[in-house]
């Protein structure tokens, strides 16, 4: 079934209503030598708006502050309309310990600044952005309910946590009558289902909703890459470039290669381009409220939305799943196992709530 941008979605336990594709603006400003200038910038927030988009993602540190500055710019005359979401915990200042991290004396700074830059007074919503393994969770969450109750943040979000230490805060949060999380962001994509072990499931159970961000696996599933990428070496040309980064993460393999493939077959057989299979792949995942879009260009944009009105055939996504499947390993494997039903079952026939 096709959606469109303005087909709004609610973001996990809350009434928050959100386009089913976040603007991703981590590509506004140049400073890390491949975002999109100011113009540049402006006609993908524009494009983005007029087709009925309203949740834009950034984050403090994003081109040094540029993707906040841009915003604020552009938000002028719709701020009220739009769902903003920024993030706290990367170092502000190399060299000053308290400038990053969890902690309530970066929460409030960062906030404080992306207030300033983003030219609002108040966030729609928050994310943690890196978990820092330092800062005790009752102090992230009293924090971040302070604000809340102080009006700076309305909605509250975890992005790059561990499952288990989520589940813990939402637990805690609802014990104390704080405000909950209503989102989590992570990677994800058909390269990368980690997601799938145990951080999409804890969403679904705690009430958060999921919006993967590298939903085309940094570019490898877009069909700019195939075997002869195996052995990418550095040149001076922006794609290049970018290729080699991603062969050195290592997302550059003969298991991702195969996966694009068959990305591009099926992209063939429909009519539509990579990108938009991939994004669309991730779109129909149970769980996911709205993965989030990094064009650098208006035409990756047009692109990228055309991913709203692919409907894929039961034989195309058991292709996809078939090639991207993972090992969900223990206890998921065991539990699953035909053991296990047998010595927890046997022959019962027992119907779940559906």
């Amino acid at each position: 079934m096709s959606l469109t941008l303005d087909t709004y979605r609610l973001l996990g336990r809350s009434g928050l209503r959100v386009s089913p594709l976040a603007l991703g603006t981590a590509t506004f400003g140049t400073e890390w030598g491949w975002g999109a200038e100011r113009d540049e910038a402006r006609k993908l927030f524009d494009t983005y708006v007029e087709r009925g988009g309203n949740f834009i993602d950034t984050a403090n540190t994003y081109t040094n502050g540029s993707s906040e500055r841009l915003l604020g710019e552009f938000t002028r005359d719709n701020r009220e309309s739009l769902v903003l979401a920024t993030k706290y915990t990367t170092l502000r200042r190399p060299g000053d310990p308290n400038s990053g991290g969890a902690h309530r004396k970066s929460l409030f700074a960062s906030v404080e600044a992306s207030l300033r830059q983003l030219n609002t007074d108040y966030l729609d919503l928050l994310f943690l952005h890196v978990w820092d393994f330092t800062t005790p969770v009752e102090e992230i969450l009293r924090g971040m309910d302070d604000l809340v109750r102080h009006g700076k943040v309305l909605y509250l979000a975890m992005s790059n946590v561990p499952a288990w230490e989520i589940s813990r805060m939402q637990t805690i949060a609802d014990l104390r009558g704080w405000s909950p999380l209503v989102a989590l962001q992570i990677e994800y994509s058909l390269i990368n289902r980690a997601g799938e072990r145990d951080l999409i499931p804890m969403a679904q159970a705690m009430g958060l909703g999921v919006t993967p961000y590298s939903p085309l696996g940094g570019g490898v599933l877009s069909g700019k890459y195939d075997r002869a990428d195996l052995t990418v070496t550095n040149t001076d040309s922006r794609e290049s470039n970018r290729k080699s980064f991603n062969a050195a993460l290592g997302m550059v393999t003969e298991r991702t290669i195969a996966i694009a493939d068959v990305v591009r077959e099926i992209a063939a057989e429909m009519g539509r381009t990579p990108a938009q299979i991939a994004l669309a792949w991730t779109l129909q995942t149970p769980g996911v409220t709205a993965p989030v879009i990094g064009a650098r260009t208006p035409e990756q944009l047009e692109d990228n939305l055309g991913a709203l009105e692919v409907d894929f055939t039961g034989d195309q996504l058991a292709r996809l799943d078939k090639v991207s499947a993972i090992d969900l390993g223990y206890p998921h494997d065991l539990l699953a196992s035909d053991h296990s039903r047998a010595v927890t079952v046997g022959d019962l026939k027992i119907e779940t709530h559906r």
